[in-house]
């Protein structure tokens, strides 16, 4: 009995090439590599760069100090937001450029009902956890006009939110009649910056927070199925008994959510509000942490996680430019560069076709051999 001649293309491909192979193609890769590079380079330029010490803040409480504790606490905004700009982009196939003038409303919802309409206040007048939900309220009917417009009326999303991106800030400062709201009650500062007795910056806890609630949702719920489903195909989800309008909407109000969450944390850090200047350019560093993750922006499957260290990698960059005192004006530039490169790269045309130029020379060696 003759042996069967196996075909050389069919073989096994060694371990440790097709380990590589799965890890080069796998969404956290991009990622998680540019972490990495960020890491090196930090402990080879300047290893000091990770410590973290013990430090008494103001009001003479032992705190965590530190690079990586400026890192993991800057980024919670950017976590939470891009964890809604997610669900957003897959189900809908375009982004939300609105989100930093909508934290701005929930900013100063949430300041004039704490501080009672007045400019200066010493304690609260409103519990604060009803002013939070009174901020959730106004974002999620922010988020639910732009998932309106973009759902029903069919407007391209970035179209769609341009209008709350432009009349947003003006909205907050109408608010509180222009003014600026100030609270100097330190409870209402507790969110923002430390809980009394834990050297933890308290925004990383509610970052986490919500991570687990996000997880919990989409391990327990079909959030993730039919968003993915709405995205990649809206016509066959009608089909399969999917409303795509409604999918759309929820992911938007959701969002709006997150937005609530973010700008009560940004107003809690300094007890008051800058209009033009609160989460400014916030929008743009959401939609490249979407990208960085490694998520289509035109909508379809998604990875939340990605997401979430896609915002991790931003901020990291961010604190390594100011750590080696890059200018904050050409801060931007120098971000946006190292960004795009990563996008690129992510991109899988460009991996496709790194790919085909890998396997070239293979190729070639076989043919000569």
């Amino acid at each position: 009995m003759s042996t069967p001649v196996k075909d050389p293309k069919t073989q096994v491909k060694r371990p440790d090439e097709s380990l590589f192979k799965r890890l080069t193609r796998h969404q956290m890769f991009i990622p998680l590599a540019a972490l990495t590079l960020l890491v090196l380079f930090n402990l080879i330029a300047d290893p000091s760069f990770f410590a973290v010490s013990l430090k008494e803040n103001s009001l003479g409480n032992p705190v965590l100090s530190g690079n990586l504790i400026s890192v993991l606490d800057n980024a919670s905004e950017l976590v939470i937001l891009a964890i809604g700009m997610t669900l957003v982009t897959a189900s809908s196939g375009g982004q939300d450029i609105s989100v930093g003038a909508t934290m701005a409303i929930a900013g100063s919802v949430i300041l004039r009902m704490v501080c009672g309409g007045q400019i200066t206040a010493d304690t609260l007048h409103m519990p604060l956890i009803l002013a939070v939900l009174i901020g959730v309220l106004a974002t999620m009917l922010c988020g639910a006009f732009n998932g309106a417009l973009v759902a029903y009326f069919k407007i391209q999303p970035m179209v769609a939110t341009l209008i709350m991106y432009t009349a947003g800030r003006s909205i907050a400062a109408w608010i509180n009649n222009n003014e600026l709201p100030i609270m100097n009650d330190l409870t209402f500062k507790y969110a923002g910056t430390f809980l009394p007795g834990i050297p933890v910056p308290t925004p990383i806890f509610i970052t986490i927070f919500v991570i687990v609630v996000f997880w919990l949702v989409l391990k327990f719920t079909n959030l993730g199925l039919y968003t993915q489903s709405v995205g990649i195909n809206p016509n066959s989800s009608r089909l399969n008994g999917i409303n795509p309008q409604a999918i759309k909407l929820l992911t938007y109000v959701i969002l709006g959510v997150c937005v609530a969450v973010a700008g009560f944390i940004r107003v809690s850090r300094s007890g008051s509000i800058n209009y033009s200047r609160i989460a400014e350019n916030i929008e743009m560093d959401a939609i490249l942490a979407v990208a960085l993750g490694g998520n289509a922006l035109s909508g379809g499957k998604f990875n939340i996680y990605g997401s979430i260290v896609g915002a991790y990698v931003i901020q990291f960059l961010t604190t390594t430019l100011y750590k080696y005192e890059v200018p904050s004006t050409a801060l931007p530039a120098y971000k946006a560069v190292v960004v795009i490169l990563l996008v690129v790269l992510s991109a899988p045309v460009v991996r496709e076709k790194l790919s085909q130029v890998k396997k070239a020379p293979a190729k070639t060696a076989k043919e000569v051999s």
